[in-house]
C-alpha cells in the first residue's frame, strides 16, 4: 500500500489523511462541487471532483470513485464512516478491482450488516440477545403473530437500516400494523432492502459500545466501552469514556462478548459491538458497526491509542501490536458534536457560512474539525461542525474542563449546539449519570429551551 484514496469528506477525511502522512503514505481525496473548499481536499497530496453536490452523485457514486482511483494511481480506499463504509458490495468491487479496502472483508461486512444474521451469530457465541424474531418478518400476519410473542412495544426494524434510520415503534397490534407497512417502505428506499425483523423495547436503557480490533492473523483485543446514552431521536450528541454506570465485571462480561463475536465473524481492522443496557444491568447485543466510529476519538484518548493508524495497518496485514492484559485505560474522556443545529427549535439544521470559528486549546482539549473561518457549510450532508474531546483524571475533572473548553468555543453565522452541551453539563441528572436513552427526547417534549447557559459572544472583540 502506497497511496490511500479517502472516500469521504468533512473531519473524518482530514483525521484520515493525517493518519496516511504519519505512516508516510500518500493521500487522494475526493470531492462533490459543493466541497471545492474543503479542507480535506487541501491537506490531500492530489484531489480529485467526483460529481455534483448531492450524496448519490459523488460521495455514493461507486464508478466515479473507481475512476478516480485508476487515474490518481490509488491502490487502497480508506471509505470512513457513513456513505459506503458498511456498503459490502462496494468491498466485494474494491477486493476484486484488487484495491486494499481499509475494513473488514465485504463477506465480514455483508454477514454483520444484515443485523437478523448479526444476532443469530450472536447467540451462537452465547451473547445476550435482545428478544425477538428469529429471523426477517416478510408479511405482516406473521410479523403480528412474532410480536405478540414478543411482547409489546416492539420496535420495527430494518435489516439493513443504521445511525438510528430504519426503526419503528408499535405500541400495540393495531398500531403495528399501520408502523409495519411504514417501515418497510421506508427501508426500501433508504437502503434498497425492504427486509424487516422485530426487537422487544428495553425500557429505558443505556447504550454501551464496545471498541474492538482484529487482525488478519486471528488475533483480537477490545478496547474498552464507550457511554453513548445522550441521544436526540437515536442521533448520539455526547459520547464518554469509561461509562459511570458499568461495574468492572460487567466491563469484563461485555469487553469478552464482543471479542468472542468478532472471532466468530472473522473480523479484521476495527469495529463497534453495541449494546443496550437495561435499568437491571443486563446488556443486550444490538448490532456491529463494521467501520471507525464518530466517537473513536475518546478511545483514543483513554488509551493511547491511534485506531486509524491501527485500522490501516491491520488492513496492510500487520499484527496487532497489543496483548488485552497490556491495554490500559486512563483517566475520563468526554466527545461532544458540536453541529450546525438550532437545539432551542428541536435541533433544526443550520447550514450557511461560518462568519467566525474560534476553537478551544489548552491542556487535555482536543478538537477534530474540517472547518475554518469563511467556510460555508453545505446543506447536503450532515451537520457536523467539530468534535470536541476533553480529558480528565475522573469524570469531575472531566466536566470543569469541558465548560471551560465550551466557553472558549466561538462560532459564528450558524446556530450550533455549544449551548445545548454547557446546559447538559450543569443538568444534575447528567452529572449524577442518572438518565437514559429517552433523556434527551423527554426533555425536547417537555419544552427544555437549551438556553440557560449560552454564552454571549463579544461580536465587538471577535470581529473587530
Amino acid at each position: 500500500m502506497k497511496k490511500v484514496l479517502v472516500a469521504n469528506r468533512g473531519e473524518i477525511a482530514v483525521r484520515i489523511i493525517r493518519a496516511c502522512h504519519d505512516l508516510g503514505l500518500q493521500t487522494v481525496a475526493v470531492y462533490s462541487k459543493a466541497d471545492a473548499e474543503a479542507l480535506h481536499v487541501l491537506h490531500a497530496d492530489e484531489a480529485i471532483c467526483i460529481g455534483d453536490a448531492p450524496s448519490s452523485q459523488s460521495y455514493l457514486k461507486i464508478p466515479n470513485i473507481l475512476s478516480a482511483c485508476e487515474i490518481t494511481g490509488a491502490d487502497a480506499i480508506h471509505p470512513g464512516y457513513g456513505f459506503l463504509s458498511e456498503n459490502a458490495n462496494f468491498a466485494s468491487i474494491c477486493e476484486s478491482s484488487g484495491l486494499t479496502f481499509i475494513g473488514p472483508s465485504a463477506k465480514t461486512i455483508a454477514l454483520l450488516g444484515d443485523k437478523a444474521q448479526a444476532k443469530a451469530l450472536a447467540r451462537s457465541v452465547r451473547c445476550p440477545v435482545i428478544p425477538g424474531s428469529p429471523g426477517i418478518v416478510e408479511t405482516v400476519d406473521l410479523a403480528l403473530k412474532e410480536a405478540k410473542k414478543i411482547g409489546f412495544p416492539v420496535f420495527i426494524k430494518a435489516t439493513a437500516g443504521g445511525g438510528g434510520k430504519g426503526i419503528r415503534i408499535a405500541q400495540d397490534p393495531e398500531d403495528f400494523v399501520r408502523q409495519f407497512s411504514a417501515a418497510r417502505a421506508e427501508a426500501e428506499i433508504s437502503f434498497g432492502n425492504p427486509d424487516i425483523y422485530l426487537e422487544k423495547m428495553i425500557m429505558n436503557p443505556r447504550h454501551i459500545e464496545i471498541q474492538i480490533l482484529g487482525d488478519k492473523h486471528g488475533n483480537y483485543v477490545h478496547l474498552g466501552e464507550r457511554d453513548c446514552t445522550i441521544q436526540r431521536r437515536r442521533q448520539k450528541l455526547i459520547e464518554e469514556t469509561p461509562s459511570p454506570v458499568l461495574t468492572p465485571s460487567l466491563r469484563k462480561k461485555m469487553g469478552e462478548a464482543a471479542v468472542h463475536l468478532a472471532k466468530a465473524a472473522k473480523y479484521h481492522t476495527v469495529g463497534t459491538v453495541e449494546f443496550l443496557l437495561d435499568e437491571k444491568k443486563n446488556f443486550y447485543f444490538m448490532e456491529v458497526n463494521t467501520r471507525i466510529q464518530v466517537e473513536h476519538t475518546i478511545t483514543e484518548e483513554l488509551t493511547g491509542i491511534d485506531l486509524l493508524k491501527e485500522q490501516i495497518r491491520t488492513a496492510m496485514g500487520e499484527k496487532i501490536e497489543y496483548k488485552q492484559k497490556s491495554i490500559r485505560f486512563e483517566g475520563h474522556v468526554f466527545q461532544f458534536r458540536i453541529n450546525a443545529e438550532n437545539p432551542s427549535n428541536k435541533f433544526m439544521p443550520s447550514p450557511g457560512l461560518l462568519e467566525y470559528y474560534i476553537p478551544p486549546g489548552g491542556p487535555n482539549v482536543r478538537v477534530d474539525s474540517a472547518c475554518y473561518s469563511g467556510y460555508r457549510i453545505p446543506p447536503h450532508y450532515d451537520s457536523l461542525i467539530a468534535k470536541l474531546i476533553v480529558k480528565g483524571k475522573n469524570r469531575e475533572e472531566a466536566i470543569n474542563i469541558s465548560k471551560r473548553a465550551l466557553k472558549e468555543f466561538h462560532i459564528g453565522g450558524v446556530d450550533s449546539t455549544i449551548a445545548f452541551h454547557q446546559y447538559m453539563l450543569n443538568n444534575e441528572a447528567f452529572k449524577s449519570s442518572e438518565y437514559n436513552l429517552n433523556f434527551i427526547d423527554g426533555l425536547i417534549e417537555a419544552g427544555c429551551s437549551f438556553k440557560e447557559n449560552e454564552v454571549k459572544t463579544p461580536s465587538e472583540v471577535i470581529l473587530g
